[in-house]
């Protein structure tokens, strides 16, 4: 079937981080929790400290998984990475000075918590 061109078509990035009013969005996951089950984006500062992702932003997230109740971020043990790099987080250090930048995968792993049915 021969198909006919309309002509160009334009594209345009409605994710551009110029577009975020100064935020930048990030994606978080909770590795292995299928209650939730894909990354979820949220538009926040680049200067917001990477501690408000447990105290603001995971919580709300991630209540509703059968395993939060048992995630102490003081004792349980957490494998974190952003973009597929493992990396230590500084709490009280920017998004961006732990290299969290726009469109970036914050993800976490708790190996002692296996999720819902070990899934």
């Amino acid at each position: 079937m021969a198909i006919q061109s309309i002509g160009e078509y334009p594209i345009i990035m409605k994710d551009k981080v110029e577009n975020f009013h100064g935020n930048q969005l990030v994606f978080i996951i909770w590795h292995a929790h299928r209650v939730v089950c894909s990354p979820r984006a949220f538009p926040l500062p680049p200067q917001m400290p990477f501690g408000a992702l447990l105290t603001d932003i995971i919580p709300v997230s991630y209540k509703i998984e059968p395993d939060y109740e048992q995630l102490d971020f003081d004792t349980t043990e957490v494998i974190w990475e952003v973009d597929g790099k493992v990396i230590t987080p500084d709490f009280s250090k920017s998004l961006e000075e732990n290299g969290v930048g726009h469109k970036s995968l914050v993800k976490f792993i708790t190996p002692s918590l296996t999720g819902k049915v070990g899934a």
